[in-house]
């Protein structure tokens, strides 16, 4: 079982599963997420919740970063997001990569695009291994 794939499995009774994502693809380059976002991710202006999409750009790129690095986590040490455009409820897509990785660090980036493809937020993240392969 892959570490992508043990994250997956053991994320149902964590955050990942309060928040409702799904795994779509990964390797240790990219990993795609999804969520069904629904009124219960939204803010009082009835759009998708910033924390929401935060949260969904750190799971995967925290996924990402883990894959890369092979190791069994990592935790964030800094997050930079940008929102660009409001997120309705419905289909998000979240796309991670890795854009540097040195010694114990990684520096990922992230996206968030709605199901007809407009760009809704970006965010870069650098994390550190927490916990090594045994």
């Amino acid at each position: 079982m892959s570490i992508l794939d043990k994250m997956v499995e053991d994320g149902d009774g964590r955050f990942w599963g309060f928040l409702g994502c799904r795994y779509i693809k990964g390797n240790k380059q990219e990993v795609q997420i999804a969520l069904t976002a629904g009124e219960h991710h939204t803010n009082s202006m009835g759009i998708i919740h910033g924390g929401v999409l935060t949260s969904l750009m750190d799971q995967a790129m925290g996924m990402v970063a883990t894959a890369a690095m092979e190791v069994d986590s990592c935790v964030t040490t800094n997050l930079n997001v940008h929102f660009l455009a409001p997120m309705s409820q419905g289909e998000l897509i979240v796309t991670s990569t890795v854009l540097h990785q040195a010694g114990r660090s990684i520096t990922t980036q992230s996206e968030v695009r709605d199901a007809s493809g407009t760009l809704g937020c970006m965010a870069t993240a650098t994390f550190r291994v927490a916990k090594s392969r045994a």
